[in-house]
């Protein structure tokens, strides 16, 4: 029999070949960069359990995001850690807060600067949760009241997009329409749909100084299990609003990327989070992999399963290895 006339290594024989039916593309526009920034002056700390990565007061992060800029990044996602702490998180909508003073110093600094906010109260309460703690559990609709005085505050600094992170119920149909009411329709909202109760964050939890001084937050955060239920939040969240829905962790819910993505066929994002961010960083400081190509491959992954967009920490270098 002759051989099949079908040769698929045909067309990967050269980089031009392989190129030119690349299915996939990863630039730094596909890219977002968190941040963090801290009380104080003249501040970069770096985060222990994440090499690589600081935390910056105002001055020092309007300096970090000129670099963020330079690299192509558009986009960040703008996370405070607050001097003082409460049992309400009062920090996370005063006007005089530490996201609201840094969204306005970026804005002035660098209004071409894509800025999100994280609409979250973990980093703002004495107890580490997301929310209002009643009676030892968090209480849903009070902790949206919040969460919607939260969003105003930091669009009537300047956010260009807010980002609620919290898993609370109905809280994108609240934030809406606050934010429509208080005259700012123009502000989309980047949904946190699928939040999972993921063992990935710990190393986030240093940095923001956020872990819970109590229980966990699998009463609110999606168990690793479920799929199906990723899919409802989805959908319930484009229902009451979302812009865009994003799926967190990324690379070990790609599934749930490519199902949130073609069954909403809405913009999504996915947040490749610190913990996998860590473990790539070791992995190459101990020399067992090539951290450039496997970071690569990975944000690469994470866009061929269905992302517009991806939150990773990796994001400026990134964008200095695809330029």
């Amino acid at each position: 029999m002759p051989f099949p006339s079908t040769r698929m290594r045909r067309l990967r024989r050269t980089e031009t070949l392989r190129g030119l039916i690349r299915e996939t593309e990863l630039s730094p526009a596909h890219l977002i960069q968190p941040v963090f920034v801290v009380a104080g002056e003249e501040v970069r700390e770096e985060v222990g359990s994440m090499p690589g990565i600081e935390r910056f007061s105002i001055s020092e992060l309007v300096a970090e995001a000129t670099e963020i800029a330079t690299a192509g990044i558009g986009a960040i996602l703008l996370f405070g850690v607050p001097a003082d702490k409460d049992e309400s998180g009062s920090g996370a909508y005063d006007d005089e807060g530490i996201v609201q003073m840094a969204v306005r110093a970026l804005k002035e600094a660098h209004p071409e600067l894509t800025v999100i906010t994280d609409v979250c109260l973990c980093e703002y309460t004495s107890h580490g949760h997301c929310g209002f703690v009643r009676g030892g559990e968090v209480d849903n609709d009070l902790t949206v009241e919040l969460l919607a005085k939260t969003a105003i505050s930091h669009a009537e600094a300047g956010a260009d997009a807010v980002a609620p992170s919290d898993m609370m119920d109905g809280r994108v149909g609240v934030i809406r329409h606050q934010l429509d009411e208080e005259g700012h329709a123009g502000v989309p909202i980047v949904a946190y749909s699928a939040k999972y109760a993921s063992a990935f964050y710990g190393p986030f939890r240093e940095a923001a100084e956020s872990a819970p001084e109590f229980g966990d937050r699998r009463g609110y955060q999606l168990d690793p299990a479920n799929a199906e239920e990723a899919i409802r939040e989805a959908k319930l969240d484009l229902g009451e609003g979302a812009d865009m829905l994003m799926v967190k962790p990324a690379t070990p819910y790609l599934d749930v990327v490519r199902r949130v993505k073609e069954e909403t066929a809405a913009p999504v994002a996915a947040y490749h989070v610190s913990g996998e961010y860590s473990m790539l960083k070791a992995a190459a400081a101990n020399g067992w992999i090539d951290e450039r190509a496997a970071v690569i491959e990975t944000l690469t992954s994470i866009r061929r399963a269905g992302a517009d967009a991806i939150v990773t920490y990796y994001a400026k270098e990134a964008a200095s290895w695809l330029r």
